[in-house]
């Protein structure tokens, strides 16, 4: 770490704690040439998950316009609003885990009805109806005849 003071790249730690957030660790150091201190903050850089749509644009993965959608979709049903935060965490902890940075739109809606499909059947025909474009009834039938 370079010393703000005379330049010299050969600093110590004298001091290491986490912030008050937790998103950082605080760090107190020390120039071993002109033995000023300094504090530095090292943070997780966080590469942000991209939604590849339909058309080929791209945008950036937004967690309050899925909540929305999920919430549209499970409407007068036994779903808690933090059981759709956990699903929705649950799908970004995967993303991030198999490194996927860009999903397209289709695969993200594919793992939705999955944890849909195990949360709510009625909610997974809602968003299903909604993702899938159901052109008619027998589509609508045909996935309902899935479920059963």
């Amino acid at each position: 770490m370079k010393c703000p003071f005379c330049g010299s790249l050969d600093t110590r730690v004298v001091d290491s704690r986490a912030t008050d957030s937790d998103d950082a660790i605080r760090r107190r150091r020390e120039c071993v040439k002109c033995s000023q201190r300094f504090t530095t903050f090292e943070r997780i850089e966080e590469i942000p998950l991209t939604v590849i749509k339909k058309d080929g644009t791209c945008e950036p993965f937004n967690r309050g316009k899925l909540i929305a959608g999920l919430g549209r979709a499970t409407v007068k049903r036994h779903v808690t609003a933090s059981r759709l935060e956990k699903m929705v965490s649950d799908i970004e902890t995967q993303l991030k885990n198999e490194f996927k940075y860009e999903i397209s739109s289709q695969e993200l809606g594919e793992m939705i009805l999955r944890h849909l499909k195990k949360i709510d059947k009625v909610a997974y025909i809602r968003f299903a109806s909604v993702y899938r474009e159901f052109k008619d009834i027998d589509e609508f039938m045909a996935e309902l005849e899935k479920l059963q």
